[in-house]
């Protein structure tokens, strides 16, 4: 029976160097590897040429270098979008999309194979919950899409925790696979290149605020209600809009960070001027900024985007009483670029 093998993006800097001496290895060693990993994206025992043939095996006997497979790619015809669907070894299935920018490169990653929230225009949440990825799942979705970007000569700028999955619903893999990507040593991101989304988990957003970081907060609002927002998003039935609020202001004002809210407009449902004067009052004098998005079409759930003319009515609603407020480019809907839409066919499969 072949040994289940861990990934050694699962390893942080300090675990990487404690199994370095568990080895009897010069403690450099784990420095090469590091940066071979996350400044020169090795990935495969051919690139560690710079190792002694001893310690590759010793390596490759505990861990593998990869626990994510491309199985397919598309682009979009924009040119500037890119959606991988990737095979795990449990043969699930997750998402990654790159989006580039005029001056940044974006990477969309997932938290979660499908999601237990159950929003009802989100294909993942259609899917329902099968499993948390490891902190090296998340990592190597990152290094994996900033590898490709160096053969073109460019770099990866931001990384959103907006794919697959409820970031927060799995909090510690989440957190510790930004703080390996943050190593300064490393792949060295900073922590403000980096934006958690989370649908309104009240916990997960105070055990954030209690975190020493720098890392972007968005939430995924959709509605300034209880009742059109439960129809929505579910869980706001467990953290209604009042808890919600409470959260969000006490992180702005113990972490001084401005909250991003996502709003997806859907045609005649959240995308009224009765529902941005909702949200106006709900967000008055919060150090806040809203990105509307016309909703991106999934083949389950009947709601329309909303009309263009009704997107700028809803952000003159909004900017008229000042609230900052910007309609997001919608990306890759002919590569089905909404979140889990590709996944979900291939893990029901």
């Amino acid at each position: 029976m072949e040994i289940m093998r861990s990934s050694l993006f699962d390893l942080d800097y300090q675990e990487l160097k404690d199994q370095i001496q568990d080895w009897n290895e010069p403690s450099y060693r784990a420095q090469q590897i590091w940066q071979g990993l996350y400044q020169n994206y090795w990935n495969n025992s051919d690139d560690f040429s710079t190792i002694p043939i001893s310690l590759r095996k010793e390596i490759n006997n505990k861990f593998k270098l990869s626990g994510l497979f491309s199985e397919r790619e598309l682009h979009s015809t924009d040119g500037f979008t890119r959606k991988i669907l990737y095979r795990l070894e449990d043969n699930s299935a997750i998402e990654t999309v790159l989006m580039e920018y005029e001056d940044r490169n974006t990477v969309c990653i997932s938290s979660q194979v499908g999601c237990g929230m159950g929003c009802n225009f989100c294909a993942t949440g259609n899917m329902g919950f099968i499993r948390n990825l490891s902190r090296g799942e998340i990592v190597e979705q990152v290094i994996k899409t900033a590898a490709d970007l160096a053969q073109d000569g460019k770099s990866l700028t931001n990384v959103v925790f907006m794919g697959m999955g409820e970031p927060f619903h799995n909090y510690t893999q989440v957190m510790e696979a930004v703080r390996i990507l943050n190593n300064p040593d490393g792949f060295g991101m900073g922590a403000r290149r980096f934006t958690i989304s989370t649908v309104g988990l009240v916990p997960g957003i105070n055990r954030f605020t209690e975190e020493n970081s720098q890392i972007n907060l968005a939430i995924s609002l959709h509605a300034a209600d209880d009742e059109l927002r439960s129809s929505i998003v579910p869980i706001n039935q467990k953290y209604p809009l009042s808890e919600l609020m409470e959260a969000c202001r006490n992180y702005i004002q113990n972490r001084n960070r401005r909250i991003t809210f996502e709003w997806a407009l859907i045609e005649g449902v959240n995308d009224t001027g009765e529902q941005a004067q909702k949200l106006s009052s709900l967000i008055d004098s919060m150090l806040a900024h809203v990105n509307l998005i016309q909703l991106n079409p999934v083949p389950h759930y009947p709601g329309k985007p909303a009309a263009k003319k009704n997107a700028l009515n809803f952000q003159k609603i909004l900017t008229d009483s000042g609230v900052a407020c910007t309609i997001r480019l919608r990306r890759g809907i002919d590569i089905q670029a909404g979140c889990g839409q590709l996944a979900s066919e291939s893990n029901l499969s």
